[in-house]
């Protein structure tokens, strides 16, 4: 009777645990309506707690995006998300996906892959109003995007052009000033030449008119006045 009344007790008491464990499912409405309360933090705890329990549930990793993406956590969200559309089979949840991907890419200007992820979502839901109103957005954004950067470019290319346009305006005005000093320069030195040349002729000049004086001065004829009378 002992050894059968602790085998009931024993049954009793694993009985008793097993309908106090938590189930994946169990965290994963707590977490719903945690999230619902907007206790993003403390929804995000049950998410994970779930995901311990059941790693490939997709509800669980998609609901965590959530969580994450709530407390602006963007990246850890997107990471979640991108998780979530590897496993997740059923087309109206994969469309929530990429349409919460879309928005994340969206608030961060990445136009083109966040253009994707909304094409994508309306493959798996082409009746879904609101992310084919984002994807036009997106388009026009990209667009106007896309003008900006051509308009920038262009402005960047004249202003560029300018001071092209300056450097090469001073160098020619430095090459202009450097070739006016050279004939500055060339003009001194023939100046200074022609000033050496006169010099010599005056020289010359001079010397030749003392040789005359003193031919004139051999030949006993004055320099000036009359000529000089010879003594007898």
């Amino acid at each position: 009777m002992l050894r059968k009344g602790i085998i009931i007790l024993g049954l009793v008491l694993v009985s008793a645990l097993a309908y106090g464990q938590k189930t994946e499912r169990d965290y994963l409405r707590s977490g719903n309506k945690l999230y619902k309360d907007s206790t993003f933090v403390k929804a995000e705890v049950d998410y994970r707690k779930a995901l311990e329990l059941e790693p490939k549930s997709t509800d669980a990793i998609y609901n965590l995006g959530n969580s994450l993406l709530m407390q602006q956590k963007a990246k850890e969200a997107m990471e979640q998300y991108e998780a979530a559309s590897h496993i997740e089979k059923d087309k109206m949840k994969l469309a929530q996906i990429y349409h919460n991907m879309g928005v994340i890419l969206q608030s961060s200007k990445q136009l083109p892959q966040c253009i994707e992820a909304y094409k994508e979502a309306l493959r798996n839901n082409p009746k879904d109003d609101e992310t084919r109103y984002n994807l036009a957005l997106a388009q026009k954004q990209l667009k106007d995007q896309q003008q900006q950067q051509n308009q920038d470019q262009q402005q960047e290319q004249k202003q560029e052009q300018k001071q092209d346009e300056k450097e090469q305006n001073k160098d020619q005005q430095d090459q202009q000033q450097k070739d006016q000093q050279q004939n500055q320069q060339q003009q001194q030195q023939q100046q200074n030449q022609m000033s050496k040349e006169n010099a010599e002729q005056l020289l010359r000049a001079a010397m030749q008119d003392e040789k005359n004086v003193q031919d004139k001065v051999k030949k006993g004829i004055r320099v000036e006045g009359r000529k000089l009378e010879k003594d007898w």
